[in-house]
């Protein structure tokens, strides 16, 4: 349920850091590795998991999460596997927040009530929906809520204060602030940019804030941990998948290196800030 996202963000604020997301794509490259990946990430050190929801036409996505897709969607990959998936993780994982991220196509085929009592059932938190607008929500956010789930939405460098009141409404656990106009894994983020944006959000929404699209390395990910309330990675782990698959390595062991690295300059960011 979705008071695991608040009880881990209040735990970040306690220690004075910001967290680390990890998104990795649901069913990639098949169910099992797929659930040794899932299941390594809190020990690397994400503090919350992005599960992805493969669809065939990923328009947020840039090259790298669309693969992944593909990937997971061969291997037959679907709303019900994974449900397994997660369900799976809960059994030894009952603390760290997993919010679904996706598009509308599959929770519409399954019904928004379907689909919001299996996956509080399954064990997710939350729900992160790119192509859903706000104005076009209640339904999705009614279903949500009466299963204690989290609505996650976006907001853009082009989110003005009108459109973020919108944004802000019936938003829970968090705002996932999208750092850069274009797909995930394209342009870089230029944190400085980013720290005034953060502030706006957070005071129109009284909620934290992740920052995610264009952080790939450690560097990046530390430099907007110290202005966000949690820096959001995706395109890296989900490479770090592709690499190890062309390499005919353990897919979950090179997530495990990647997310630490990340993690673990996340968590120093601020300490760095306050010493350096």
């Amino acid at each position: 349920m979705s008071g695991r996202i608040e009880a881990r963000f209040a735990q970040l604020r306690g220690e004075g850091r910001a967290g680390f997301v990890a998104y990795v794509m649901a069913g990639d490259p098949d169910f099992e590795r797929s659930k040794e990946i899932l299941l390594g990430l809190p020990a690397a050190g994400a503090d919350v998991i992005e599960l992805g929801i493969p669809f065939s036409d990923p328009m947020a996505d840039g090259p790298a999460i669309q693969r992944g897709a593909l990937r997971a969607l061969a291997a037959g990959t679907n709303l019900q596997r994974i449900f397994d998936l997660l369900r799976e993780f809960r059994r030894q994982d009952a603390a760290t927040p997993v919010v679904l991220m996706g598009y509308l196509n599959p929770l519409l085929s399954m019904g928004y009530r379907e689909f919001a009592r299996a996956a509080a059932d399954a064990g997710a938190d939350g729900v992160i929906m790119v192509d859903c607008p706000p104005e076009e929500a209640d339904p999705l956010a009614d279903a949500l809520d009466a299963q204690g789930l989290a609505l996650i939405r976006l907001a853009t460098p082009t989110t003005d204060a009108a459109r973020l009141a919108v944004v802000a409404r019936r938003t829970r656990g968090f705002v996932y602030y999208v750092s850069v106009a274009g797909v995930t894994g394209g342009k870089a983020v230029d944190a400085v940019a980013v720290a005034p944006q953060v502030e706006r959000v957070r005071a129109a929404s009284g909620l934290p804030v992740a920052v995610g699209f264009g952080i790939r390395t450690p560097q990046q990910a530390a430099a907007v941990a110290k202005v966000a309330d949690a820096a959001v990675v995706g395109s890296a782990l989900v490479d770090a998948v592709a690499g190890a698959l062309e390499a005919g390595e353990d897919p979950a062991a090179a997530v495990r290196r990647t997310a630490s690295d990340l993690a673990a300059a996340v968590r120093t960011s601020r300490r760095e800030a306050v010493h350096g």
